[in-house]
């Protein structure tokens, strides 16, 4: 008798007769004769008890076949035949019909899915190959049934899903004082620790090489600005060193003489120590500017992941008041600006400015005149970006003006959005942790399928009771897949085990991961509020304070949920604002095939980012800003604020800096701007035109458009998916007032 059964992905379950029992009926009712019970409760009787304790589905669907064909229905036996030959062409076609779309280098949403990412490559294919084989296995073998179906239902998203089986997490801000102090090894040769900046750059670079490698997201540095600083006085050093030799002289008094400023100045008029000392500094300023063009351009060549893509790479700087830290932060700037290669701006790492009270926000701050090039160079190259230290939520009680290593107290951003800080487990920081894994709830459906109550109040507390089972769903998939992350060993993550993520130091290569991982986080993610909004109450946030009162409620719902599954299994829940990109599209384009085109919900290819005002929404800057800064104090999972502005920006950085100084009085924690930068890829010309197709001064048509997608930067919009080439298009100016 049969007990269990081996699926076609090799698990093994017990064995349900009533299956045969409705294959059977559906085969009956596609004949003129129609169902028989009784013949049905034999055949499942007889195959049953014939049958091994242990049998395979084919073997299984192989009895039924013999056992129609010995009744007196031939009719139902073809039906069942033809029925089982037409499910395997189509499990067949369907990976058949991918496969040719990727050999095809087709643009649909399977290749691309991550404008990042170039799917036409080799290499690119591959991981596409990999990535679609790799998420069906996911669904049957390891999800539960319950999250098995919210997927298949298109309520909730697993992002990264196809890396599920390979146990890696997210991303992590590198401590990358450790791996310049003591070198690393990743598993192939090892890296010496720097004595020069040079070297620091360097390592910088293949410390976030590596870890992508072993890592599904972003990797990022937390203050690139203090972690290089010393590396700036130890080759000034070095230039006196060279100084020495050339004169025959000591001049080590002047190794460690203090400095205002690391700056390049002429040396007519100078004699004697001060013409020594300038000419060092010279030197030592053009070796930070070429490591720190060297590091940019690294970040923008440099493939991981087989590759098929450039590191997805960032760094948070602007805080050290030092000479060296000084040198660091104005010479990265002075690089960006420049460009790199031919001018062109670099995609990656993105940059992110740290603003602080007392360090750069006032004129009479140490570093206010960085952050006014900083601004300068966003208003041309778009980055860097900016975090507003002094957001209640990111301050730290910890933090010190005059501790040397205050940035371990500070917060730092991840790639477009992703934010590490509060911690149940450790300590309170951002340095040597990151996000675990995150999963997206549609938010939008749910308030569709609340859109039949009549009443107000019925319909929105419908929609809470789907919500509350939704973000019960989620949580318990997080801590399923972080459970099944738990069993991965330290020896499969080189470098991240070794020296990057908090708490490492204690594992040894055959342990498990488990101890240290709840260092990380859990990020439950939202998109669509706008639309969610318009569903329950008419409207969106953006244009009614109903609808900014409900979504406020909605997302305080979910954080406060967030925080009781933190105690309840005991991980650093947080909510996260979404950063769709392929996923703005496919929830949208579902629950259309489902609830048809509804007027300001599902008529768009594409549902909002997270809480964001809709792109489309025509408002001033600090309108968007008023309705969206509530929710970041809510998302600390991760969060951004964007601005649309119009004209060139090159000529007015000054609108940069009212827009974070918006950031600063409406309590927002991260933010950035976008505009227009076409650049000319033949001659270099660039300006600010809604669309240049032609170059104005040589007339080439090899045009480069730079773009934000979900945060980071895009030189063409090639690789971008349909919903994203839509949401460009409605993109709408925010006035400046």
């Amino acid at each position: 008798m049969i007990q269990t059964v081996v699926k076609r992905d090799g698990r093994i379950v017990g064995f349900n007769a009533r299956k045969i029992g409705d294959a059977v009926r559906k085969a009956m009712m596609h004949t003129e004769v129609g169902e028989n019970e009784e013949l049905i409760h034999l055949i499942c009787e007889r195959v049953a008890n014939r049958g091994r304790a242990q049998m395979t589905v084919e073997e299984i669907q192989d009895a039924v076949e013999l056992e129609l064909m010995k009744s007196s229905r031939k009719d139902v036996a073809q039906k069942y035949i033809a029925y089982r030959n037409q499910r395997s062409i189509a499990r067949k076609a369907k990976t058949r019909d991918m496969f040719l779309e990727i050999i095809n280098i087709k643009s649909n949403d399977v290749t691309r899915e991550n404008a990042n990412m170039n799917a036409d490559t080799p290499a690119g294919m591959m991981m596409k190959f990999a990535s679609e084989t790799t998420k069906p296995f996911v669904d049957d073998y390891l999800l539960g049934e319950e999250v098995k179906e919210a997927v298949k239902h298109n309520y909730l998203h697993i992002h990264d899903k196809d890396y599920y089986p390979t146990k890696s997490l997210t991303c992590v801000q590198h401590p990358l004082d450790h791996i310049l102090k003591y070198g690393f090894s990743a598993g192939h040769g090892e890296s010496r620790p720097a004595k020069r900046i040079e070297t620091a750059s360097i390592l910088a670079c293949i410390s976030m090489e590596t870890a992508q490698n072993e890592m599904h997201g972003g990797q990022a540095i937390p203050a690139l600005d203090f972690y290089l600083a010393p590396f700036v006085r130890s080759s000034f050093i070095e230039e006196l060193k060279v100084l020495e030799e050339l004169n025959a002289a000591d001049y080590s008094r002047l190794y460690h003489k203090e400095v205002d400023d690391f700056i390049t100045r002429p040396l007519d008029g100078l004699e004697g120590d001060a013409r020594i000392f300038q000419h060092a500094v010279n030197k030592t300023v053009a070796r930070v500017h070429q490591a720190m063009e060297a590091f940019i351009h690294n970040m923008n060549t440099i493939h991981s992941r087989g590759g098929n893509q450039v590191v997805f790479s960032s760094v948070n700087y602007g805080t050290d008041t030092s000479a060296e830290g000084r040198c660091i932060i104005r010479e990265i700037l002075r690089s960006t600006y420049e460009g790199v290669g031919n001018g062109e701006t670099a995609i990656f790492p993105i940059q992110i400015w740290k603003k602080k009270r007392g360090v750069s926000y006032l004129p009479d701050d140490r570093n206010y005149d960085l952050y006014q090039y900083a601004c300068k160079v966003t208003a041309r190259r778009f980055f860097p970006n900016f975090i507003n230290l002094d957001a209640t939520f990111n301050q730290h009680e910890l933090w010190r003006a005059d501790d040397p290593k205050r940035y371990f107290y500070e917060t730092a951003t991840m790639g477009c959005r992703t934010r590490v800080f509060e911690n149940r487990f450790g300590q309170k920081t951002s340095v040597g942790r990151g996000n675990i894994s995150f999963s997206t709830i549609n938010i939008v459906r749910l308030a569709i399928e609340c859109m039949e109550m009549s009443e107000g109040n019925e319909r929105i507390a419908c929609f809470f009771a789907k919500l509350d089972h939704m973000l019960e769903v989620t949580a318990r998939q997080l801590h399923e897949r972080m459970e099944f992350q738990k069993t991965a060993f330290a020896k499969q993550f080189p470098l991240v085990m070794s020296a990057l993520w908090m708490g490492c130091d204690k594992l040894k290569p055959n342990d498990t991961i488990a101890p240290v991982i709840n260092q990380g986080t859990l990020g439950i993610g939202f998109i669509g509020l706008a639309e969610c909004l318009v569903a329950l109450t008419g409207h969106h946030h953006g244009e009614s304070e109903e609808a900014q009162q409900l979504g406020l409620r909605i997302v305080t719902y979910m954080r406060d949920r967030a925080n009781e599954f933190s105690e309840l299994y005991q991980h650093n829940y947080s909510v996260l604002a979404t950063p769709a990109e392929g996923l703005a599209g496919r929830f949208t384009r579902i629950d259309r095939k489902t609830f048809g085109v509804l007027p300001g919900i599902t008529d768009r290819e594409y549902y909002t980012n997270s809480n964001h005002v809709p792109v489309y929404y025509k408002c001033s800057a600090r309108h968007k800003a008023e309705v969206e800064a509530p929710y970041h104090e809510l998302t600390r999972g991760g969060h951004i604020f964007y601005v649309e502005i119009d004209g060139d920006a090159t000529h007015n950085p000054e609108v940069i800096m009212r827009v974070v100084d918006m950031m600063d009085k409406y309590n927002i924690g991260y933010g950035s701007v976008n505009h227009n930068r076409n650049r000319c890829m033949n001659c270099g010309y660039e300006n600010a035109e809604q669309k240049m197709t032609v170059c104005p001064k040589c007339g080439s048509d090899h045009i480069d458009c730079l773009q934000r997608i979900t945060g980071y930067l895009v030189g063409t919009t090639d690789r971008w998916n349909k919903a994203k080439l839509s949401e460009l298009k409605d993109r709408v100016v925010h006035d400046n007032r």
